[in-house]
Order: structure tokens, then C-alpha cells, then sequence
């Protein structure tokens, strides 16, 4: 299949999902902006290598940027397969195997290994169905984000909410829901893996490196969040509000590591939610991505039982 040296954009601001999020995403950029994907071209999928990479018939591989499939924490050999991951590869398989599909990018292009990021589109039955958003919304994914890959957040976070206020998929298995930020002992044997924690925030404190939400008394052993000053740098409005969480009920995804205790390198701002606080208004009906140039829209997600609220949120892997 040709490559393309085409450019254009698609554009994800329009994914908005109904209602208003139960965890509404705070301390956030006042101005976000828009989604845009470069165009990648297009071609077929031959394989599917596992619940979020797929082989195309150039040989080249995508990984699906910003939807994190479930893995099975039972990593040895002869272990029994993961229903989640399972499910999850099932589901990638029926919406693109044997299809063609549209890459597209934001942001970093490939991993360290050579594999493409790509956001992947998809049409059937005369609807074009962004992949991501679909596996997100279906709960068969985590939405998640890596330096360089965060433009999309709002919108993964919004499909993955779809599937999280109902505890659809993956989020009805206890191993990816929320864990306590005081439960420090079952946060480190979780070292190394993607999770999502929540908790008080206990203080806040500012050095010339970094900002620390500390969630106990004593940080070398109790769950912090950091954030690097050239972070706080490229965000400049919310570093500002950061010292308002103290006392605050929020949420911090990301990857757990040993710093004096567990810790979350937090990169984004999507990366943290905070769970007290209303969102004023509620956002239209989701359209979903659109390339410019009048191509259709993606479905939006399907019939929840109980139906997404708030502003929709973000993205990456």
C-alpha cells in the first residue's frame, strides 16, 4: 500500500459525550486546544498482534496511541489467558481485521521499538468509527498519555468515561479500578504498572524542581504526585491552581514508581482529576472526529446504561 505525503488535520474538539462528567476534570487549562491529527495515509490490516497493535500489509506496525489494553498480571509462563485481554483483542480483531484503515498522528510517531503511534479510523456500514474511542467507550481500554502524546486527552478520557460510570468491561474487574492512596503496601506491588489513585491530598509542596502533592504525613513512605517544573512551565495557568488541592478529594493515572514510597510522575494535566467540585453547565450531544474537508463524522459512543457526564477529557499510550 503507497504512503501518502498528504497533510491534513482531524479534529477531535467536537467529541463531547452527554451530561456532566461524575468526576469532572479540574485544575485544567482554561483554554484547550482543539484535537488536530495529521493525516497518515491508509492501508490494510492483516494481523492483530495483541489488544492494541496491529500489523498492516507494508509490514509496518501501529500501536493504538492512547488506548491502554488490559494485560494480565499473571506474567509467567503457562499462565492462564487474561477474559479482559482477551475480550479486548476479540474486539480490536471485528473492527479492523481485514479492513482498511486511516492512520493518524499527533504528536510523537513511534515508539521506542519502531512502532508506529497512530490514531486508527475505520468505515462501516457507512458510519467512520475512530478506534480508540470505540474500544474506550466499549471498556475494553484505559485512556492514558506519554510525553509528546498528550494533544487528545480530553476526548479519550470522555469515551473512557462512557464505559467507567457503568463499570462496562474491564471496569467492572477490580483490578483496574481506583486504588486508595493510603493502601501505600498495595500501591508498590503494583510498581511498574498503569493504575489510578485516589485520594486527600494532604499538602502541597514547591521547590525549585518540582511541585509534590503529598497524600499522607510522611512523604518517604506515602503516596506523592509530582510534577517537574518544565511541566508546570508549559502550563502555566494550572500550575498556579495546583496549591489549591490541598484538602482536596482528586485522581492521579499514571504509571507507579519507587520514589521514598509510591509514586506518580504526572506529565499532563488530564493526568489528575479532582472529585469535589461541579462543572458549570453541561456540554452539547458527542459528534465525534472529523477530518477537515467535510469527510463524515465517527459514531459516538453507544447506548450507556447510565449515561456520561461532563466535559470530555483525554487521551494516549
Amino acid at each position: 500500500m503507497p504512503r501518502t505525503g498528504r497533510r491534513s488535520c482531524l479534529s477531535l474538539c467536537s467529541l463531547v459525550l452527554l451530561g456532566v462528567l461524575a468526576w469532572p476534570l479540574a485544575a485544567q487549562p482554561q483554554s484547550q486546544p482543539a484535537c488536530e491529527l495529521a493525516a497518515g495515509g491508509r492501508a490494510a490490516v492483516v494481523r492483530v498482534l495483541d489488544a492494541e497493535t496491529v500489523l498492516l500489509d507494508d509490514d509496518r506496525q501501529v500501536r493504538l496511541i492512547g488506548a491502554l489494553a488490559p494485560r494480565s498480571p499473571d506474567l509467567r509462563n503457562g499462565a492462564t489467558p487474561w477474559p479482559p485481554e482477551q475480550r479486548a483483542t476479540a474486539a480490536l480483531r471485528g473492527l479492523v481485521l481485514g479492513k482498511t484503515v486511516e492512520l493518524a498522528y499527533s504528536g510523537r510517531r513511534r515508539d521506542r521499538y519502531g512502532r508506529l503511534l497512530a490514531h486508527l479510523f475505520v468505515e462501516r456500514g457507512g458510519e467512520r468509527i475512530w478506534v480508540q474511542g470505540r474500544l474506550l467507550s466499549a471498556g475494553h481500554a484505559r485512556a492514558y498519555g506519554l510525553p509528546g502524546s498528550f494533544a487528545c486527552m480530553r476526548e479519550l478520557i470522555a469515551h473512557e468515561r462512557a464505559a467507567r460510570d457503568p463499570e462496562t468491561g474491564l471496569w467492572s474487574n477490580a483490578a483496574y479500578r481506583a486504588r486508595s492512596a493510603h493502601r501505600t503496601r498495595a500501591l508498590m506491588r503494583n510498581r511498574n504498572t498503569y493504575q489510578i489513585v485516589t485520594g486527600t491530598v494532604a499538602d502541597v509542596a514547591q521547590t525549585k524542581a518540582r511541585t509534590y502533592l503529598n497524600f499522607g504525613r510522611n512523604w518517604r513512605t506515602d503516596f506523592t504526585a509530582g510534577i517537574d517544573k518544565k511541566v508546570l512551565a508549559k502550563h502555566p495557568e494550572w500550575a498556579t491552581t495546583l496549591a489549591g488541592l490541598a484538602g482536596r478529594r482528586i485522581e492521579v493515572r499514571g504509571w507507579i514508581e519507587y520514589r521514598n514510597g509510591p509514586y506518580i510522575n504526572v506529565e499532563d494535566p488530564y493526568q489528575i482529576a479532582v472529585a469535589d467540585e461541579a462543572l458549570p453547565g453541561a456540554t452539547p450531544p458527542a459528534r465525534g472526529p472529523t477530518m477537515s474537508g467535510g469527510r463524515k463524522p465517527a459514531s459516538p459512543p453507544g447506548k450507556q446504561k447510565h449515561p456520561a457526564r461532563g466535559e470530555p477529557g483525554a487521551l494516549d499510550l
